[in-house]
């Protein structure tokens, strides 16, 4: 099977197929930095990659609104949330030896065994399913952010009015205990 069949069986074209796995390739790499560098400031920018990867294999699948909202919450508000938290905390910036154990083979192993559990149930739970990533809801091509944004404030209005009061009630809460101190 050569990049054009597999490009006609996946939905996706070469270029986006390239697009696809360099992006996973780097997500990847920058996932395994992110656990083991010793520095914390280093292990939130690898997080920024991980999470900026995923923003841009949702474009591939052509959910904008997704993308957009995973770069602004996640990369936006998340990864500064923790740098701040680290500056702020005057948690340790360099490496220290005593974090470390003798458990990474046994960690390691458990790893590939969970991989290759997930990768097992994937294989057998969606074999010969294809997924057309510009089909929303009622089958009609349309835009996905149109879509989502009807979905979210006609359909979803009430969990979503729900889940804004809580997390103005956990900003209120958040301030109030640091301004105990």
């Amino acid at each position: 099977m050569n990049a054009a069949d597999l490009a006609l069986v996946s939905g996706l074209s070469v270029s986006e197929q390239i697009i696809f796995f360099a992006l996973a390739i780097a997500m990847a790499l920058s996932a395994v930095r992110m656990v083991t560098t010793k520095n914390l400031v280093h292990a939130a920018l690898y997080l920024t990659v991980v999470l900026a990867g995923a923003a841009g294999i949702y474009i591939l699948l052509a959910a904008e609104f997704v993308a957009v909202t995973q770069v602004l919450v996640y990369i936006g508000a998340i990864v500064v949330l923790v740098l701040f938290g680290l500056f702020l905390t005057r948690a340790p910036l360099g490496g220290d030896q005593e974090l470390d154990n003798n458990q990474r083979w046994l960690a390691a192993i458990i790893a590939l065994f969970l991989f290759g559990v997930l990768g097992v149930t994937l294989q057998r739970g969606f074999r010969g399913v294809h997924v057309n990533a510009t089909v929303i809801g009622s089958g009609v091509p349309s835009s996905n952010t149109a879509a989502i944004g009807i979905s979210i404030f006609h359909d979803y209005v009430i969990p979503f009015e729900v889940a804004s009061i809580l997390l103005l009630a956990a900003l209120v809460g958040a301030v109030v205990i640091a301004r105990r101190d």
